[in-house]
This record gives structure tokens, sequence and C-alpha cells, in this order.
């Protein structure tokens, strides 16, 4: 079969995909087709078709793309014309379109199927000329101002402020392009000594990035990749934060992602743009270990891979280790800030954590067998000649760099340090006088003790090693060994039963820990040490006591915690979810611990001490302290289970409710909306459960202000999980009740993302509480015709509402009633479907009877609401004694019954309203004097 012959049987194919709605293989067979294809015609037939494709599955971009190349093989084509015209309009390229569609009007000047698109692209791009216009002048005026230097400097700052705001707008950033400013800005940061100038140039290139990939490939080209690197390259964090966000917007755009934490990328848009994102992140790697870039610059390049090459996002780990990145890493890795060699790089107090994250995070992505044996070879390879060389430089960066392993990829780390020979010379040079090599022996040791297996090998190798360099006159080793004498203490964990030193020993650890974490002097490194120390100390419940009592301990370490350095994360974190009581419990059943027992197993024990009420005093202590802002400061790592231990304690302290409000007031809802979104399923439980319990006693008005109103729904619903708890589905129903009740806004929000089903497998629950808290968010939520339209529908959702209205639950029933009384007044259809529910007349009983006055006017105000709907329903409830029910509650003569008695009033005025009862007299009751039955129905005694 020729290859011409085989294309058209594909093509064929791809018709009859296309035809039955399988687009996504209909654009699998167009491609193969035009691979085959060799002759002009056909190639541009099957491009075309493609776009059509791609039209309806919402590519419209790659849509453009297949029309353009179909154009260029034959020139003229109305049917590319015009399919590239609709896709243009949906990129809201209106101008392109416009000219499309006038250029297939030229071709078929009596083509009806065109007037509709020009009768609605000529408006727009008539009112887009005259705003081009208006944006041309302005965007002309700011540039004059901005890049002229003799300009007085506020004047200039505000045009080039205002430049950012227009290059927002996606009219205002075409014109910048057009309009050349962007090769000015590439001259101006040549020269720019103000660096609120300088820094705004940057935005707007990330700006005019933000909008399309045409506006970021001219950029690209334009500026060229060194520039970016240029710019990220500096010693002023805000500078390098503004340029890493720029390069991050542009893998966004380029791939389709957002800035958003649970974005996802386009995989057609990552494929079309597979050389520039390769480009991009090979560059950021080739420049991990580049000499002459600053520390920050090198925190925010590895922090941007970290970002982008895990399997959820842009999926580059394993091409990361192909070219030399983890080398590149692990060279990182083993420098040192405070002991410089001939090779050193500029690094920060951060730069090792994050290359140790980041080291973790590609052998995540690691997910087969021979993946992993490349990334543990490229590993040996940075190892081999370091191992061989006498140089005792080589020895203390093959040992830090063995270290960083161990805190990030763990497994690899035990692997290496496993292998015969590394142990006994990370001890060899704990027990050397080089102060330098120590300080490294110590470190590893510390990161060596991870498992209880690897404690008691060190314990019994290296505990007198420590105990003698603790002793050591200089205070970096001093603190280094006593760090690793705590975590050789705390290899027991919280089992209260297990005590590795002598009786008493933590809590003399714990005061050494203090003593350097207070020394006089502002040495971070000490600190940073004492409070790593405190954090496997503090799995003792006495010494969790000692340090909250501690004023100016806690100080300090809520300090460290607000500068943000990585490097004390895990101390400072790990030290306030101990105190918290906030890591994993392994839930034992009671038959388990008979049967252990029985079996003569170890059996832990929990400690006095960590009893809820001396921990939720320590939660209130620490909550006081002002923890939260420490939480936040420390919140920017890109570590996965630094940010679950984050959300841990923030859930904790939310736990108490008095804290709540000060962990808004602190910045902890941004945090934690962000944390709910990605990370571990763990990590974002607690903190979606704590955003939950601030939405519960703080109005969501004050506690999620503008868009994070939103934002925070996602995470409430998802904890509307079966294997979420009872109680996390109940204070997440709260939430989303509170939330429903803000505005409209919120309420779409929960229908767009599948709330409403959520929600309705709660009102089915036998556990009273769940089923009470879901009635009362359909409540709220019935107060969008969205809901009503949901309740319209062909289901039973009215039918159970009605069933709920008769609950023995007081606040079920008054939730359920109320959210039937909302629907009813909205919709007919909702009328007529009470009565779907076989019990609707004994629901709508108990509700008229009901001794609660709350219950019973919602009651009266669905049968009002039924009454005026139409004719029937009303003649439906007449029917039967509700009749009598509503003469008997008009003549209540409680005072507190004035409303209900109105609203009786108001429903029998409906009922006479059809003619379905008459009024005998001029009083607002009916006239039954003359003996004639009052059931009246079109004018007509009603013999029953």
């Amino acid at each position: 079969m020729s290859a011409s012959i085989e294309a058209s049987e594909l093509k064929e194919k791809g018709n009859e995909a296309f035809k039955n709605g399988d687009y996504e293989n209909a654009i699998a067979l167009y491609t193969s087709a035009i691979k085959l294809s060799s002759e002009d015609g056909d190639k541009a037939v099957y491009l075309k078709n493609r776009a059509a494709a791609h039209l309806k599955r919402g590519g419209y971009q790659q849509a453009v793309n297949d029309c353009s190349k179909s154009l260029e093989l034959t020139p003229a084509d109305p049917k590319a014309l015009f399919r590239r015209s609709q896709a243009y309009e949906n990129l809201e390229r209106y101008e392109e379109a416009y000219v499309d569609a006038r250029e297939v009007l030229k071709l078929e000047p009596t083509n009806k199927v065109l007037q509709p698109t020009l009768e609605r692209l000529y408006p727009i791009v008539q009112q887009r000329a005259k705003e081009n216009a208006q944006i041309s002048t302005k965007i002309d005026s700011m540039t004059k101002l901005t890049f002229d230097p003799t300009t007085d400097r506020e004047k200039r700052e505000t045009a080039m402020n205002n430049l950012l705001v227009l290059a927002r707008e996606k009219i205002g950033s075409e014109i910048i392009l057009k309009t050349g400013v962007l090769h000015k800005i590439k001259q101006l940061v040549k020269v720019e000594k103000n660096r609120v100038i300088f820094i705004c140039a940057i935005r707007i290139v990330g700006e005019l990035c933000k909008h399309s990939v045409e506006n970021t490939k001219v950029v690209l080209k334009d500026l060229g990749l060194p520039w970016f690197l240029e710019m990220i390259d500096s010693e002023d964090s805000n500078q390098v934060n503004v340029a890493e966000h720029c390069m991050q917007t542009i893998l966004n755009t380029l791939s389709g992602m957002e800035n958003k934490a649970d974005t996802k990328p386009n995989k057609e848009l990552c494929e079309t743009h597979k050389f520039q994102i390769d480009t991009l992140l090979s560059c950021l790697v080739y420049s991990i270990n580049n000499h002459t870039i600053s520390g920050l610059a090198r925190d925010a390049i590895i922090e941007l891979l970290i970002r982008n090459i895990h399997y959820t996002t842009l999926s580059w780990a394993e091409r990361l280790v192909e070219i030399g990145g983890v080398q590149r890493l692990m060279e990182c890795a083993s420098e040192l800030e405070e002991y410089k060699f001939e090779s050193s790089l500029s690094i920060t107090s951060s730069t090792r954590t994050i290359a140790a994250v980041c080291l973790g995070r590609v052998f995540e992505n690691m997910y087969y067998d021979k993946a992993k044996e490349a990334f543990l070879e490229k590993i040996q390879e940075f190892m081999a000649p370091k191992l061989l060389s006498p140089d005792i430089e080589a020895k203390v960066r093959l040992t830090a760099a063995i270290t960083a392993l161990l805190r990030g990829p763990l497994d690899v780390g035990n692997t290496i340090i496993s292998k015969e020979g590394i142990l006994e010379m990370i001890l060899a040079m704990a027990n050397s006088e080089d102060v330098v090599q120590q300080r490294v022996a110590c470190e590893c040791i510390i990161a060596a003790a991870s498992k209880h297996d690897k404690a008691k090998a060190i314990i019994s190798q290296g505990a007198n090693i420590l105990k003698k360099l603790y002793k050591s006159p200089e205070p970096g080793i001093s603190i280094r060994a006593l760090v690793g004498l705590c975590k050789l203490a705390s290899c027991g964990g919280s089992d209260a039963s297990i005590k590795p030193f002598q009786e008493g020993s933590a809590l003399k650890l714990a005061e050494a820990c203090r003593r350097f974490l207070l020394r006089p002097g502002n040495d971070n490194d000490l600190r940073k040490w004492s409070a790593e120390g405190l954090s496997y100390l503090t799995l003792d419940a006495e010494v969790k006591e000692k340090l909250v009592e501690d004023k100016a301990a806690l100080q300090v370490l809520i300090d460290l915690g607000k500068s943000g350095d990585q490097s004390v994360l895990y101390g400072v974190v790990t030290t306030l979810v101990n105190l918290c009581n906030a890591y994993e419990k392994q839930e034992v059943l009671p038959e388990m611990l008979q049967l252990a027992e029985f079996a003569k197993q170890h059996i832990p024990q929990e400690h006095e001490l960590d009893d809820p009420d001396f921990v939720t005093k320590r939660i209130i202590i620490l909550g006081n302290a002002s923890v939260a802002s420490a939480l936040v400061g420390l919140s920017k790592t890109e570590s996965q289970n630094a940010k679950e231990l984050i959300s841990r304690v923030f859930n904790a302290l939310c736990s108490v409710p008095e804290l709540r409000g000060s962990v808004v007031q602190q910045g902890g809802v941004k945090v934690l909306i962000s944390q709910a979104l990605t990370g571990t399923d763990k990590g974002k439980r607690h903190a979606a459960q704590a955003l939950s319990r601030i939405g519960i006693t703080i109005n969501p008005e004050v506690a999620f202000p503008g868009q994070r109103s939103l934002e925070v729904i996602r995470p409430l619903l998802n904890l509307l999980h079966q294997d979420c708890t009872a109680l996390e589905n109940f204070e997440a129903l709260l939430a989303l009740c509170n939330i429903a009740q803000m505005n409209e806004s919120a309420r779409q929000r929960i229908i767009k993302e599948g709330g409403i089903a959520k929600i309705d497998h709660y009102l089915f629950e036998d556990h009273l509480m769940l089923q009470r808290a879901a009635a009362q968010v359909i409540t709220n939520l019935s107060m969008s015709p969205d809901v009503v339209k949901i309740y319209e529908g062909e289901n039973d959702r009215m039918k159970y509402l009605v069933i709920l209205c008769a609950d023995e639950d007081l606040e079920t029933s008054l939730a359920a009633s109320g959210a039937v009384a909302i629907l009813t007044s909205s919709s007919e259809k909702c009328c007529a479907k009470v009565f779907d529910s076989t019990s609707w007349l004994e629901s709508l009983q108990v509700l008229l009877a009901n001794p609660n006055s709350n219950l019973q006017y919602r009651g009266l105000a669905i049968v009002k609401n039924m009454m005026e709907s139409s004719k029937d329903v009303a003649a439906k409830l007449i029917e039967t004694n509700v009749l009598e029910i509503l003469m008997a509650l008009t003549k209540a003569e409680d005072d507190n019954k004035v409303k209900v008695r109105q609203a009786a009033d108001d429903a029998l005025k409906s009922a006479e309203k059809w003619g379905v009862i008459q009024k005998r007299d001029d009083s607002n009751r009916l006239d039954t004097s003359q003996g004639i039955d009052p059931f009246v129905q079109d004018g007509e005694v009603n013999e029953d």
C-alpha cells in the first residue's frame, strides 16, 4: 500500500472519529496522515481537519498553527481562513480574526454563515481600535518620562509603575511590544541606578510574557536567555525574587501552567514548546555551579528547578540527571559557607538545604529501577575522585555532600554511608584535631543517626568521640557534637520507656542547648544548631514543659523562624511540632495491646505530661508568643515534608478557638491555602482543617478577604472525602456553610468545584452532626439560582429535603425547612416537587404545628410559596387539613405569634387568589356562618 493511500485511509478514520466526538483520536489519526503525506494539497486538507479537531477541544493556538501551515501550502483557502478566524476569536485576537473573516468574504461573497461572525467582530474591532489609540497615547507619554534620565525621579517612578499597570492588560502588552519599549528596557537596565525603576522594568517583562505564547517568544528572542540569568544574578533579594518570578512566568506560559499552587501543564503545549522549555531548564542546570553568580541567584535557580522538574509539572527530572544536574547539585551541597577554598562557590546559609531538597525531589521522580540506578551512578561519579584524592579538602567536601544526601534523598544517603569504609572515614575525621574536619563529621553523624539501627551503630562507635568534641573550645564544634548527642539521646522517640542514656540526661542536654541558644552575640549558626538539638530532645515530655516556660528561649526560636533562613527550618519547625504533639501518632487498638503483652513485645508508653490538658496549655503559650509569624517566615520552603510539619503546627494552633484570630493576623491564611493545595496528602489535610477551623469562628469576609474566599473553597471540599475523619468532614461543612452565605461568587465556586454532590452525600449520613451541617450548607447554597435549577432537575434532592423537614433534630429540621422555603420561593417546579415525597403532608404538619415558632414560620413560608406558585398546587394543599391548621394559626392569641398569624393569613390570601377558597365577609377570616362547606374549588362545593 502506498503512503498516500494509507494517509487517505487514516484521514477517513479521523473523519469518523471526529463525527463521533472522539476529537483526541481524530487528532492522532490526522497527525499520522500528515506524516505520511507527500502531496501539498493532501497535507493542507489533513492540517485543516486537525485544526477543526483542535477547535473542538479548545486547542485554539494549535488550530491557528495548523491553519497557517495549511495556508502556506494552499493560499486563499476559505475553510482554513475561517477556522483560523474562529481560533483567533477564541484567543481574543479579534483584529486578526476580523482580517481572516474579511478575506473569506472576498473569496466567497455569498457565504451566509460568515455574516454573523463579521457582525460580531466589527464592533469589537472598532471599540478596540479606540481603546488602542488611548492606551497607545498613554504608553507613549509614560515611555518619554520613564526613559528620559533628566526627568524628576518621582515622575519617572510613577511613569514606570503606570507602564507596569498597562503591561498587565492584554492590549497594553501588545502595544508595548510593538512600540519598542522592550528594547528600551534592555538598554535601561545596563545603566539604571534607581532600584525602584530597575526592578519595575523586570516586572514589566514578566507581565508581557503572561498574556500569550507569541509575546513570550518575542521577549525571549529580543532579550535572550542570558539577559534573564544576568537579572537573577544579584545580591539584592528583591531583584532576585522578581527575576525568578519572571522566569517562572515564561515556563508557565510555554507549558500552560498558571501561578497557582495546584496548576498542571498542558501536554500539547509542552510538546509544542519542548525546545524552548528544554533550553531554559538546561541553562538553569548549567548555572547551578556557575562560579560567578551570587549565592541568592544560585538558591533561586535551584528553587526554579525544584518547582518545575516534578512529574506533576514539567517532568524534567530524568533529563536533569542526563545532563549532569546531580553532580552540579552535589557540588553545591559540598560547599561550606564559613570555610572557603580556592574553588568555592558563593552560597547562602540556605543553599545546602535547598540543594538537598532538590536532590530529594529529583530522586522522587526516579520511579523505576533503571532511573534510580542512573541517579546512584551520578552520585558515585561525583564521589569517586574525592574518595581517591589524598587532599583533605576532597574528604571534607565529600562528607558535606553525604550529609546533604542524608537530608534529601535519605534512601540514597543511607546506601552511600553503609558502603565499606565511609562511616569509619567520618568517625576518623571527627576524631581528628582539624576543626573543619570535626565540624563536617559532626554534621554527617547527626544526619546519619536518622534511623534507630543507624543510631545504635553510632552510639556504639561514636558517642565517646562526640562527648570529647563537646568539650572543644571551638563553639561551632561543641554545639554540633552536642546536637549529635541530643539525636542519639532521642532515638527512642516519644516512648517514655526508652532511655538510651541515663535518667535526666535529656534535661541536661536541653539546658546545654539553651545556653548556646541564648549565647550573647548574633551567631545564627550556634542558634540554628541549638534549635536542631532541641528538635530531638523535645520528644521528651519533661523537656517540652521546661522549654515552653522559658520565654527567652521561645522568643529566639520564633525569631529564627521569622528570618526565613532555610537552614533553620528543620530545627525550628520540628521543635514546634513536638511541643504541640502534632506529630504522627499510630493508633493502637486495645486488642493489639493485649496481644503484644501476651507475646511479651515492647509497648510504647506515653508520658503523663503529654496528656491533652498539658498539650493544650503548651499550644496556647506558643500561640500567644506569635509563633504563627515564624511559620509564615519558614513557609517559603520547597520541601513538601517541611510544609507538612508547618501545616501540622498551624492546625494545632487552630484547634484552640481563641488562637485562630492571631493566625489570621500574622498572615497564616495565605500560607495555609497554598499548602492545602500542594504537598503531601497529610500536609494538605492538616492545612485544610486549619482553614476550616478559621472559617468556623471568624467571619469569612475578614478571615478570607477578596479572592481568598474563593481560593479556600477547594481545600475545604477536599475534606469531604471518605478517607478524612468525621471531625474533618464536620468542620469543613461548617466553614463552607459560613462561606456560602457570603455572596453569589462563593456559591458559584462551590458549585463549579463539584461541591453540591459532595455536600449532598452527608445528608444521607447516619451521623447526626454531619447530616445537620450538610443541611445548613444546602440552606445557604439554595440562594443561588444555579442551585435552584439543580433542585428543579430530574432527581430526588427535593424529596429528601422535604423528609428532613420532619427530622427529630431541631437544627436539622430548621436547616432543611429553610432550604425548602428558599427553593419554593424561587421556583414553581420546586413547589410542585414537594409532592414527590410520600411523606410531604406529614412534614408540613410537623412544621405548621410545631411549638418552635422559627420552625413554624418556615413551614408557613413553604405553604405560602406553594399556594402562590399555581392553582393546582394550591388546590392539592387545600384538599388536606392544611387549611384547618392555617385557620387555627390565624386565631393564635399568643403575643409571640404575631409573625406566625400574619404568615398564615398571607398563605390563605394566596389560596383566595386562585379561587380555591372563598372569603365570605369583609374580615380576613373565612365566612362559614351560612353553613356552607369552606372547601370550595373552582366555584363549586367540594362533595368530600
